[in-house]
């Protein structure tokens, strides 16, 4: 079983993850390189939010390979350009983060930009699963 880990001595959590996720030994791992918020069609949305899921979409059709899903996820890694898109990535991540798993571990940076100027947010993620 993997294991949120939440010290009695930090403090709590400011969203929706967890400090620490303890993956035991045998565990399949699916490591997802960063995902930009482009859809296959090659759109991109001109909104965080927007980006985002398409991020979190992504990742889950990356997991669905593996035979896995966004409740797998023990780590995510999430980069965006500006201070004020922090809250349409967390609510994007709160709607595709399945709302009965327990939560990843995670990092919120921001960052002065990625390839091209449109994206505005790229998310990378770590799942693992017990078969």
């Amino acid at each position: 079983m993997l294991a949120r880990l939440a010290p009695a001595a930090l403090h709590p959590p400011f969203a929706r993850y967890a400090h620490g996720v303890a993956v035991p030994a045998g565990a399949r791992t699916v490591f997802c390189s960063g995902q930009l918020g482009i859809a296959p069609d090659g759109a991109v949305p001109a909104d965080v939010e927007g980006q985002a899921a398409l991020c979190f979409a992504a990742i889950a059709a990356i997991l669905a390979e593996a035979g896995m899903g966004l409740a797998d996820l023990v780590r995510l890694n999430a980069y965006v350009t500006r201070r004020q898109d922090m809250a349409g990535y967390m609510a994007a991540r709160d709607r595709a983060l399945p709302g009965d798993a327990p939560p990843p571990a995670s990092t919120l940076m921001i960052v002065g930009g990625f390839t091209r100027p449109e994206f505005l947010v790229e998310v990378e993620a770590v799942a693992a699963r017990l078969d």
